[in-house]
């Protein structure tokens, strides 16, 4: 997940896999099943089938008979169809398939628990939309964008999967996510118990709410992992703001900055400086989202360490004359790693933008995660979190106007005691583990915390350059699955 100015929920990722359709299959023949008529080869490697289950739009009424087709991806070949268990991907903000390629874990681990793999599209992103194309343009069509309508489409195609597979109809199922997958796999257990075994939910901000979190949080997490590499990083990257600042008040100032940046288009006017800091502040901030150990594409190509080699850039004191273009090289390690990009897009903060304006929406109804500076215990510029303003330029965007606390009232915020078998685990470096879990609450609720860990790296594959507590994690992890599984 990444962040825009107005600090809502908002992911930039891209999608740099294609995914493996079939038209074979093991299931039962049924109406509400349609098979792809493609087959492709998956660039991971991972070896799925591509399925499309018939679903309500709306699973809380009755007046609305309409559907859609929810895709999922299936893997059987690890499985022990005689009450195996099933692994449950709880599918994000994006493509599903661009997940299934970036959650390494459950491919890892799928042989030695012989577990069938299922990954299940949210509602409203990648191929499952209801209405089409009409979605995103009308809001009585877009009001089933829902994380509460979303949780019901997985019950349902778990229900459908256990009754329609021959020998999976005792087999137990786990929930696994990362991000707002995570935050997805953990309500899932707790809306669902009569479903769901357990769930891993990883870097899962349940608590990144209002009256939970101070809206500082999430900015001094991001200044913490940029200081562990150098101080000097810090302080020059706060410098630079004012610096802007004063470029962009004038049209020269803003040509300069464009020449200095190699912006592919032209800073106008002061609107455009602003969407121009709004771009850097999303570097910074994605930036230690992926400061993985070692090389990785998850947002965009990057070094080992993306932080650290950003920082090689700003550690030392610069001048005014002098820091900018050393801004630009540090965040040319984001963009420009490959050495491939001939100017730099401010409307752009990863190879592509999946998933935009279906989190737009869920930020601007139930998904408010309210999200401040002040240019002190952070390195950004200072902002107030304003929900006035917010909720208004909502209804501007999306003509709806957002539910400030719904999600606490919905899914209990810290009251946790009602839940069990939930593992909340959190890499450090990550700022989205300012609204994580970071405490275990009970023997069933147990928080594992990875102090080298980016955002969600225990569900990557693993790498020999995984650091010793990212492995000590999974191993926590792995021993936990067993022990739900033994009490089954």
């Amino acid at each position: 997940m990444a962040i825009r100015r107005v600090f809502s929920l908002v992911v930039g990722i891209s999608v740099l896999c294609l995914f493996l359709c079939v038209s074979s299959s093991k299931l039962r023949s049924n109406k509400k099943w349609h098979f792809p008529k493609a087959t492709r080869k998956a660039l991971s490697g991972y070896d799925y089938k591509t399925y499309y289950f018939k679903q309500q739009v709306d699973h809380f009424g009755f007046a609305n008979a309409d559907t859609f087709l929810q895709r999922f991806l299936l893997a059987d070949q690890y499985w022990n169809n005689d009450g195996g268990p099933i692994f449950f991907y709880t599918g994000n903000e994006g493509d599903i398939a661009w997940f299934c390629n970036n959650t390494g874990f459950m491919w890892d681990i799928a042989a030695e628990f012989k577990a069938l793999l299922v990954f299940a599209e949210h509602r409203y992103y990648g191929e499952s939309i209801p209405y089409g194309s009409e979605a995103f343009k009308n809001p009585t069509k877009l009001n089933y964008l829902t994380s509460e309508q979303a949780l019901a489409d997985f019950a349902d195609l778990i229900n459908y999967l256990k009754s329609s597979i021959p020998g999976a109809s005792q087999s137990p199922v786990i929930a696994f996510g990362g991000s707002y997958g995570g935050m997805l796999a953990a309500w899932f257990k707790m809306k669902y118990p009569n479903l769901v075994l357990g769930a891993l939910a990883a870097s899962a901000p349940i608590l990144q709410f209002n009256g939970i979190t101070d809206c500082e949080a999430f900015n001094e997490v991001v200044t913490q992992t940029f200081e562990r590499e150098s101080a000097g990083c810090v302080s020059n990257i706060r410098a630079s703001w004012q610096l802007i600042n004063n470029y962009g008040m004038t049209d020269a100032g803003r040509k300069l900055l464009r020449e200095i940046f190699h912006l592919c288009q032209p800073l106008n006017a002061s609107s455009d400086v602003d969407t121009f800091k709004d771009w850097l502040t999303g570097t910074w901030v994605n930036l230690a989202m992926v400061n993985y150990p070692y090389p990785a594409n998850f947002l965009e190509p990057l070094p080992a360490w993306p932080v650290r080699e950003s920082c090689k850039y700003l550690s030392n004191p610069a001048t005014s004359q002098g820091l900018l273009p050393d801004i630009f090289a540090a965040i040319s390690v984001y963009y420009n790693y490959t050495g491939q990009a001939t100017c730099l897009d401010i409307n752009q903060q990863g190879t592509s933008s999946l998933g935009d304006m279906g989190w737009d929406y869920q930020s601007c109804t139930e998904m408010v995660m309210p999200m401040c500076s002040n240019g002190v215990s952070d390195m950004f510029e200072p902002m107030e979190w304003n929900f006035t303003q917010y909720s208004d330029n909502c209804y501007k965007m999306w003509q709806v106007k957002p539910l400030l606390d719904w999600i606490t009232t919905e899914y209990g915020g810290t009251s946790l005691e009602s839940a069990s078998n939930i593992v909340f685990s959190n890499g450090l470096l990550d700022p989205w583990s300012s609204g994580g879990v970071l405490q275990s609450q009970s023997r069933s609720l147990i928080s594992i915390l990875i102090p080298d860990g980016a955002h969600h790296l225990d569900l990557r594959s693993a790498n020999v350059q995984d650091p010793y507590d990212l492995q000590a994690a999974r191993v926590q992890e792995v021993n936990i699955l067993k022990n739900w599984l033994n009490q089954v």
